[in-house]
């Protein structure tokens, strides 16, 4: 029997392994926030197998899709892009092209390195938030394990775009911002290069995969920050909704 006020051994929480905190992300979430709440901040799992399954999805665009028609989609994709094209030098359109193809190679081979980038920052964006806002106590070692358990639904995304790579999907209307039919955009605009572009970028927004992001998200700033799940969903639906208005203005200026 223990003492007063002191728990027994046994009642100590059991620490998960880090395979089961991957999935219990999928199954039951609370208990993967929890354990990182009582200070298992261990993230590097889910980096490697966000990591490999953007190698994946690089592979299957490269092999089949091919890197020069994903940077020539971009640019049908896209009616301004295609009219500054069309006034350039065949010497000109071929270092631009280039270029394009370039830096979507680059942008896949330096993706985990780039995922860790944009965790930190948007880590750092939501410790502020929750704390300073809603008087959480949460640590930047504790909300940047969350944030990278809660971007596990992301390989649901990418493998769903191999799966579409593979079952035949014409090349040449191939989105490489948009992938995966996950969104309402993919229903409502099958071909980009029709769409409005601000509509396109709002329904891009309106992404299953990303709407289950921020709800895990939520929840596990505020598991770690010991506020109330609400202030969680406040904090990180309020800054999504401004990068979404943000990005939808942008597309409406630029295109």
């Amino acid at each position: 029997m223990s003492e007063v006020g002191i728990p027994a051994a046994g009642d100590a929480p059991q620490k998960l392994s880090e395979w089961q905190r991957v999935v219990n992300t999928f199954t039951s979430p609370s208990k993967t926030f929890d354990d990182i709440r009582l200070g298992n901040r261990s993230w590097w799992l889910p980096w490697v197998i966000i990591a490999l399954c953007s190698y994946i999805l690089f592979a299957a665009v490269a092999t089949k899709i091919g890197m020069p028609t994903v940077a020539e989609n971009q640019i049908h994709q896209n009616p301004k892009a295609e009219e500054r094209m069309a006034q350039l030098t065949p010497e000109q359109r071929a270092g631009q092209m280039n270029i394009s193809i370039a830096f979507t190679e680059g942008a896949f081979i330096a993706s985990p390195l780039l995922t860790l980038l944009t965790t930190a920052v948007t880590s750092a964006v939501l410790l502020g938030t929750i704390n300073f806002l809603f008087g959480g106590r949460a640590v930047f070692g504790g909300v940047f394990s969350v944030s990278l358990f809660a971007s596990l639904p992301g390989v649901i995304k990418a493998l769903l775009g191999v799966l579409v790579i593979y079952m035949g999907a014409p090349p040449e209307q191939f989105n490489i911002k948009n992938f995966a039919p996950t969104n309402l955009a993919a229903f409502v605009y099958p071909n980009a290069a029709d769409a409005n572009q601000a509509l396109y970028s709002l329904f891009s927004s309106l992404d299953f995969v990303t709407i289950w992001t921020l709800i895990l998200m939520s929840m596990g700033i505020a598991a770690v920050a010991g506020v109330k799940r609400s202030s969680g969903y406040l904090a990180v639906f309020g800054w999504w909704a401004i990068l979404v208005l943000f990005g939808v203005g942008i597309a409406a200026v630029f295109s």
